[in-house]
């Protein structure tokens, strides 16, 4: 098959003694691109995985399944699925709640709750959203996005528990 690209061909209806062959430098595009670019790339734990212990990553972690332990992944986001059910402290950049986790959250930018969300722990994050119909027992902690952790009044702590 004549192209445009192949100069110095006349289209000619003499099959050709070898068929024209698509140039290698596409498939190794195609293999460069994921390994120059993370983001957007996400792990995740489906509704039929049970994990026991300590979670560290650098990429974005999707939860579907059951993990008990503990759950570090700084400057990305940890989403707990519809059919999530974790038991762990997290410490992550963002914290999404659509199932139900119980444990205490740190988060660098914030924590939303969705409507479906269960969370009962502790939070300590810049911002928070809590949907209508979502449930949360426990403590916030707004930090402004630079600050360190500092120790909370014992007043402070009942009037937010009122």
């Amino acid at each position: 098959m004549w192209k445009p690209t192949q100069q110095g061909q006349s289209p000619s209806p003499t099959p050709t003694p070898e068929p024209v062959r698509p140039v290698p430098v596409q498939p190794s595009l195609e293999t460069a691109r994921p390994a120059t670019s993370s983001v957007g790339e996400q792990a995740s734990i489906s509704k039929g995985l049970s994990i026991k212990g300590e979670i560290t990553g650098t990429e974005s972690l999707f939860i579907d399944g059951k993990v008990e332990g503990s759950i570090s992944i700084p400057g990305n986001r940890v989403t707990v699925g519809k059919n999530g059910n974790v038991t762990a402290s997290i410490n992550a950049r963002e914290i999404v709640v659509l199932g139900k986790l119980k444990g205490n959250v740190n988060a660098t930018d914030r924590v939303d709750i969705r409507a479906e969300g269960a969370l009962t722990g502790d939070v300590a994050a810049a911002r928070i959203s809590i949907e209508d119909g979502a449930f949360f027992k426990g403590g916030i902690d707004i930090r402004k996005p630079d600050s360190k952790p500092q120790a909370v009044p014992d007043h402070a702590k009942v009037a937010a528990n009122s």
